[in-house]
């Protein structure tokens, strides 16, 4: 057991005290993917994590917080980058200096990491052990917090099974990264239950790993995702931070989010079905986005935008695509670095034509829909090459048009490129295009 003094919030005359739950930094991230946009602040993205760890630490220090909770995955997969170890030590100092205590888990991408390994943290910041769940004691704020660290990048045991009984007389906080039950998109790792978290006696439990803030209360224990610090692409949209607890002699008191993302991720959808044409389309999305813009006051948005049309704007739209994005980024923009359109798709919301007979387009739509349905990937790669008319849509490192028909053609992407391809044809058939 390991006893850590640490300043009281009380003693600066409150009658609470307050500590900071964060959880998957993902440090220095590489942000895969960049290469394909044209135009894309490449530097403010990959510089994104640091910023916003940056903000971490000012916000704890501001808030004059007993000490700080890192739930795993402080790093980003196997990456071996000193200089990602000499920002955190600097921030980590700067968090000693104002005298706030850290305590850290190592999840499944810190496992991987070889800065984990040798690095050698400050004496104010205090990393569970993982070969056995420690405790950490804060004797002079009341707190004792138990964890374990990952010993190796997959765990599919109950870590939390084994964690330390409950201290009496204290807040005890339990820090464990996993993905409790299962959640999509993140590997099921230290599986557990809610039920068994919060018949393990302790009143807070701070988690990691799934990426989507979640927060659960049962039994007066609460349990709670914070969420990812930043967002690294449009899947991880919306608002980003961490958790600031509030808690007294009696208990919790509080939980509060605060949005600390130096770049917030949007997807943004706008129903155009009432606009006649392009310019008024363009006039719409504009002032949708300034919306946006004027809700969140984030450093930067990085949105993709999604627009909804019938058939006559669509083709009015995909007839000049790259002169209407390129409008639109420009006013989205509007001279500043604060807005930056990822992607814009169009999403036609009817392609079926009944001005032609079904048996012109009987052949398209059947290759089209094997597509959809799943075809091989020479399949793909055929029709694919017949259509370079879209190409661009995907990114100039897109390559060769055949090559659509590999990474870039999934999932989202193929489904938004043959609707576009549909409305296209029809538009053709018709002599509209």
């Amino acid at each position: 057991m390991v006893s850590a003094a640490v300043p009281s919030v009380s003693s600066k005359g409150k009658s609470f005290l307050k500590f900071l739950h964060c959880a998957d930094i993902h440090l220095d991230s590489p942000m895969r993917g960049l290469a394909r946009y044209d135009g894309a602040p490449v530097e403010q993205l990959r510089g994104a994590t640091r910023h916003a760890f940056e903000r971490l630490v000012s916000m704890a220090v501001d808030e004059g917080v007993a000490f700080v909770v890192i739930a795993g995955d402080l790093y980003d997969g196997d990456r071996d980058d000193y200089h990602t170890a000499m920002f955190l030590q600097r921030q980590l100092r700067a968090l000693q200096d104002a005298g706030i205590s850290v305590a850290v888990i190592y999840g499944n991408h810190d496992a991987a990491n070889e800065i984990t390994k040798r690095l050698s943290l400050p004496a104010n910041t205090h990393a569970f052990p993982s070969d056995t769940p420690g405790t950490f004691v804060f004797e002079d704020v009341g707190v004792a917090l138990h964890g374990r660290s990952y010993p190796t990048r997959a765990v599919t045991d109950d870590l939390s099974a084994r964690y330390p009984q409950p201290i009496p007389g204290m807040l005890n906080v339990g820090v464990l990264h996993t993905s409790i039950d299962g959640r999509p998109g993140h590997d099921p790792y230290a599986p557990c239950t809610i039920d068994g978290l919060a018949n393990r006696g302790y009143q807070y439990w701070a988690l990691g790993h799934v990426h989507k803030r979640e927060s659960y209360q049962k039994h007066g224990v609460h349990i709670v995702f914070p969420g990812n610090l930043q967002g690294r692409d449009v899947g991880e949209s919306g608002s980003k931070g961490a958790t600031l607890v509030e808690y007294d002699d009696s208990g919790i008191r509080r939980l509060e989010h605060r949005d600390l993302q130096a770049v917030r991720w949007d997807r943004v959808e706008v129903d155009l079905q009432e606009q006649a044409s392009a310019d008024e389309a363009l006039e719409a999305v504009l002032a949708r986005l300034q919306s946006l813009q004027a809700d969140h006051d984030a450093g930067m948005h990085a949105v993709r935008v999604v627009l909804r049309a019938g058939p006559p704007l669509s083709r009015s739209w995909l007839r000049e695509a790259d002169r209407f994005e390129a409008q639109l980024r420009a006013d989205a923009a509007a001279g500043s670095d604060r807005m930056w359109l990822e992607r814009i798709e169009l999403r036609p919301t009817a392609t079926r034509s009944t001005e032609v007979p079904d048996e012109a387009l009987s052949a398209v739509r059947e290759a089209l829909d094997d597509v959809r349905s799943g075809a091989s990937q020479q399949v793909r790669a055929e029709i694919v090459a017949l259509l370079d008319r879209v190409r661009s849509r995907f990114g100039p490192d897109a390559g060769q048009v055949g090559d659509l028909g590999g990474e870039v053609l999934v999932e989202d992407n193929l489904s938004v490129f043959l609707d576009e391809v549909e409305s296209l044809l029809v538009a053709e058939l018709e002599g509209d295009a």
